[in-house]
């Protein structure tokens, strides 16, 4: 019996130690999966402000001498937006850092030409355009509840690998810590308020 006892204990360690593995792989899987998730519906609210601005363009340029460059800075700014994607298995704080900023880019853009209508009550008027402006501000606070949810799945997934011992063997199975949607850059400031308008 003494003679398979060390057989006995290295198969012991052998079972703990896959068992151990394969619960903190699976996890690591369910945990990712969630991210995925959370990820595309971010995805579909910035595809859905998108398609509204489509609309929503395509309703001021029906204004007689709406400024062209407001609207072009608006269509140029959706065009990079839509132009980068992101898979949510391989994100990096760099590609998630692009991916912000474009969408900023986007969102000033807009903030201007919402600006610029107010120039123009014939659009000021327009129902339909009125109607697009408050679905795109629902829109907006969707996108920020999916961004919140996307950090909120981030959270559990990155203290699973980066916790000691599952730290050790994350990186290998090819789970790796992913990056947070941080606030755009300069929402730290505060709005400017033109007094001439009140």
């Amino acid at each position: 019996m003494k003679k398979f006892l060390p057989w006995i204990i290295a198969a012991v360690i052998v079972f703990g130690l896959f068992s151990w593995g394969k619960g903190f792989n699976n996890t690591a899987v369910r945990l990712d999966e969630s991210v995925k998730e959370a990820w595309g519906n971010v995805q579909t609210s910035y595809q859905r402000r998108n398609d509204l601005i489509g609309n929503l363009v395509n309703t001021v340029k029906s204004a007689a001498n709406f400024e062209k460059s407001t609207l072009e800075g608006v269509i140029n700014a959706r065009a990079k937006a839509t132009s980068i994607s992101i898979d949510p298995s391989n994100i990096t704080p760099e590609q998630l850092a692009q991916y912000n900023q474009v969408q900023g880019g986007l969102s000033g853009a807009l903030k201007s030409l919402l600006v610029t209508v107010e120039r123009y009550p014939e659009l000021k008027a327009n129902q339909n355009f009125l109607k697009l402006q408050d679905e795109l501000t629902s829109t907006e606070n969707t996108i920020q509840t999916a961004r919140t949810r996307f950090n909120e799945a981030i959270k559990p997934y990155n203290i699973h690998v980066r916790q000691f011992p599952g730290n050790l063997i994350a990186g290998i199975l090819g789970f790796d810590e992913k990056p947070n949607f941080n606030a755009e850059a300069g929402a730290e400031k505060p709005v400017e308020v033109d007094e001439m308008k009140f």
